[in-house]
């Protein structure tokens, strides 16, 4: 009999932690909600590197959006990044988007660089002010090499 209490017991402790890892995961994943409240836009970059689908999208450091498609355009070798925004963010449609990193060890983002147009850009609109992501790797190269270039 005391054999099962302690089972009964270890497995009511399981399923708690269990419950308790699944509520603390859930107030940091989108778990489809807001995406039904979103806008889309997209951009095309010369390189996407270091972005993949589930991006954050950040305006003034404060996550607004997310990385929803990534993919080549064939004509134009160029990276196209679709992703969706906060409906109360209103993107002036002089605003820049660029690929961003951390810092050295840190991943890369997707930035906003909002513009003073007194216009936003609507639903499926595309940015066409976009700077790809920086090779570090490239940069010390240069410097390594003294190449301007």
């Amino acid at each position: 009999m005391t054999e099962n209490r302690a089972e009964i017991i270890a497995g009511a402790l399981v399923l708690a932690v269990a419950v308790a890892f699944l509520a603390y995961g859930s107030r940091f994943v989108d778990l489809g909600g807001s995406a039904r409240d979103s806008y889309a836009l997209s951009a095309s970059f010369r390189s996407a590197e270091g972005i993949s689908v589930g991006t954050d999208v950040r305006l003034a450091g404060v996550r607004v959006g997310t990385v929803t498609g990534l993919e080549l355009d064939p004509a134009t070798f160029r990276a196209r990044a679709d992703f969706l925004l906060d409906p109360a963010i209103q993107v002036p449609d002089d605003s820049q988007v660029a690929i961003s990193s951390e810092g050295l060890l840190g991943g890369n983002f997707v930035e906003i660089l909002p513009g003073g147009s007194p216009f936003n850009y609507e639903a499926g609109d595309e940015v066409l002010d976009t700077q790809g992501a920086v090779s570090l790797i490239s940069l010390l190269l240069k410097f390594v090499s003294g190449s301007d270039n």
